[in-house]
């Protein structure tokens, strides 16, 4: 067990938050750029986010290994072209210690508050233990999947035997023989649903909607290929591009429900190719246009129903009681174990709830999004001086690699943190026209979409609205990352006299601190 250091400095000039890809590949972007001067803190006691936290059975990515890394990192032996979980969490742990961001981390520290003085320029960010850190810029790393969402079932509290969501995995406790009811058909259900079905007596797959599930090329990596891609890294990058454009051409049937039409054939083949029993084929095929929610890749889910201790339930679930479970049509089944396979909040409004951040006067978070996350270039929002996010409201994806877009992102940040180094500012505030105009084009985009052909998904608030999803290329991402248009940002500085007497005594307790 690696030491941990959880006390915050009384200043640092950046505060991360979250030792995930995003909040290290923020980390090891500023230490490339000589800007030194940050910590990370982390609510967990080690690294990783997502894939320290997701270890349950066949856990594994749905993005092309040698994509779904850093640019910056030379990994040439992925044993697979799709890594499971421990790989890819290995992955994190040898790239924090190449670049040695781990001093610059506190761990085991929630961040429950932080707020801007506009006078000083200067957040004060505040844990759950107590401690605050001041800085100048301040960076909201913690991704969207980080908080199990769990279902509110009647009775769901009464049951008697285990209870556990899929990201909160007891590795502990032994399936084997025991009569399972699994709840959700996303994309962990769909990963471990085939892993525990020859162990347990009995699964009953409860699914409130199907999903579109295509075959997934699954190979391992060949000593011969591990080594040419370790003494020519050129030939890497490229088959690294090749499959970057490769999966950015799924792109075009996002945005045209007619080629996701013909797309929906070949997926339907792949079902009846699959799951014999043709009442059982009819409930696994979705009813909506493929794309519309997420796509998940698997070659083992649909055959598991082929199994005879495999079943599938889709008359929803009228109540939990202490050891089974009744569906709507008043069916009881047994069973021992609850897995909850029902994903993550990924609304902000959701699992930022108990954070109390504040900006300029007059902002409060929860209260600027009450009817909805929104930011710029999923960047920047507007009344929240020197704040970025990583991974922000419409810059996530359906069809490539979440990497190259937290890349493009931390370029941008960096490239602010330069402009305002050299306009000589102390902070930099995106006006309120620019947020404005970019989300009214981020969602007149998304009409017409696939997204928008009447399915729900976790892509959607409450109202229908989409502010998850990034509605163009990767490419027009990574253009509009690459530099910043400061004319869409107010450069501000602040009054010497009251900056400099706020300023020094932060820094004088960081040096307090440090001797």
């Amino acid at each position: 067990m690696k030491e941990m250091n959880n006390t915050l400095p009384k200043y640092t000039d950046t505060v991360i938050i979250g030792a995930g890809l995003g909040g290290l590949a923020m980390g090891i972007g500023m230490q490339k750029k000589g800007l030194n001067d940050y910590i990370i803190i982390e609510k967990s006691t080690e690294v990783g986010g997502t894939w320290r936290d997701n270890s349950y059975p066949g856990c594994a990515c749905d993005v092309q290994s040698h994509l779904y890394s850093y640019s910056f990192t030379n990994k040439s032996d992925w044993t697979k072209r799709y890594a499971p979980w421990n790989e890819i969490q290995q992955y994190i742990l040898d790239t924090v210690a190449e670049y040695n961001v781990r001093p610059n981390i506190r761990f085991g520290l929630e961040v429950n508050s932080a707020e801007f003085d506009e006078k000083s320029a200067i957040w004060t960010v505040g844990t759950a233990d107590g401690q605050t850190v001041q800085c100048r810029y301040f960076v909201l790393a913690t991704g969207p999947l980080h908080v199990p969402q769990i279902p509110n079932i009647p009775g769901l509290d009464k049951f008697k035997g285990k209870v556990m969501h899929s990201a909160q995995w007891d590795h502990d406790y032994d399936l084997k023989g025991k009569k399972v009811a699994s709840i959700g058909t996303g994309g962990s259900a769909i990963q471990y649903v085939p892993e525990i079905a020859p162990d347990v007596e009995q699964i009953d797959v409860y699914q409130r909607t199907a999903a579109w599930v295509i075959p997934r090329d699954e190979r391992p990596y060949s000593k011969a290929s591990k080594w040419v891609f370790n003494k020519f890294p050129s030939l890497r990058r490229l088959y690294r591009s090749r499959l970057y454009f490769t999966n950015e051409m799924r792109v075009w049937p996002i945005f045209n429900p007619a080629i996701a039409k013909a797309v929906e054939f070949f997926a339907k083949r792949f079902i009846n190719l699959q799951v014999k029993d043709p009442q059982v084929r009819a409930k696994l095929t979705p009813d909506y246009t493929i794309g519309c929610k997420r796509i998940l890749i698997s070659n083992k889910w649909y055959k598991t129903f082929n199994r005879k201790n495999v079943g599938l339930v889709t008359d929803g679930i009228s109540e939990i009681r202490e050891n089974s479970i009744v569906d709507k049509n008043g069916v009881e089944r047994e069973c021992d174990t609850i897995i909850l396979g029902t994903g993550f909040i990924v609304d902000p409004r959701g699992y930022m709830d108990k954070f109390n951040l504040k900006g300029l006067p007059g902002h409060d978070i929860l209260e600027d999004w009450k009817d909805g996350a929104e930011a710029y270039l999923g960047n920047t929002v507007t009344g929240y001086p020197n704040m970025f996010e990583l991974v922000g409201p419409n810059s996530g994806l359906g069809h490539n690699s979440i990497i190259f877009m937290i890349e493009a992102q931390v370029h941008y940040i960096l490239e602010c943190m330069k402009e305002a180094k050299n306009r000589g500012v102390d902070y930099l505030n995106v006006k309120k026209t620019a947020q404005d105009q970019f989300n009214e084009e981020i969602q007149e985009r998304i009409k017409g979409s696939v997204w928008t052909s009447g399915c729900s998904s976790w892509y959607q608030q409450s109202d229908g609205k989409n502010f998850v999803l990034w509605p163009y290329s990767t490419l027009e991402f990574w253009k509009r990352n690459k530099s910043v248009v400061t004319a869409h940002y107010d450069w501000v500085k602040v009054d010497a006299a009251t900056k400099g007497n706020k300023v020094t005594a932060a820094k004088a307790n960081k040096a307090e601190a440090v001797a």
